[in-house]
């Protein structure tokens, strides 16, 4: 991602996108936490329905439009996801239909592993995704809280990877992590 790019560019879609992915992640993920007192996951319905939902499915068709399939896939995907969660999280379905409508995004979340870039910002914000929804699913199956927790822990660690490797793009940050290169971003 460049800094440096046009408006309306894929670059420039790519990293709103990524944002919009790490923001409504982490809303989402610290709900389902309680780490914050009288804060829960329902307090982060209009931000997944707009920018989660709304924003990620526009930016989604801008990608395909520049010729990014994965990134249009990726965002038209998961806006779809969190347009759907917050129009229903208030809806009255069982514990076994909220299951099974994560375990079929955890799959979309997966297919997004496997066709990620590789590292920690490509495959690992997909991979955490993954991880966060299929707990979140086993939880609603079982109707266990801590299962809940633990999936929305999760979502905020990948919430956080997504954020910072938008942001590291920009503003030219290191993203390797180790002894590698510390030169300028470059986001996959």
């Amino acid at each position: 991602m460049d800094n440096g790019v046009s408006a309306g560019s894929t670059a420039s879609t790519s990293t709103l996108g990524h944002i919009a992915l790490g923001l409504t992640l982490l809303a989402f993920g610290i709900g389902h936490t309680g780490i914050i007192s009288g804060v829960s996951a329902a307090d982060s319905v209009s931000l997944a329905m707009y920018v989660g939902g709304l924003a990620l499915f526009v930016l989604g068709l801008l990608e395909f439009r520049g010729g990014n399939g994965f990134n249009g896939t990726a965002f038209a995907g998961l806006g779809a996801f969190w347009f759907t969660w917050a129009g229903g999280a208030d809806a009255k379905v069982s514990a076994h239909a909220a299951g099974l409508f994560l375990v079929l995004f955890a799959l979309l979340a997966v297919t997004l592993t496997a066709g990620a870039a590789g590292g920690l910002f490509g495959q690992g914000v997909y991979g955490l995704l993954t991880l966060s929804l299929v707990l979140l699913a086993v939880g609603t199956f079982a109707g266990s809280g801590g299962l809940g927790k633990v999936a929305g822990w999760v979502a905020a660690v990948a919430g956080l990877l997504a954020w910072y490797g938008a942001t590291a793009a920009l503003a030219h940050w290191p993203m390797a992590v180790g002894r590698g290169s510390r030169r300028g971003a470059v986001a996959a």
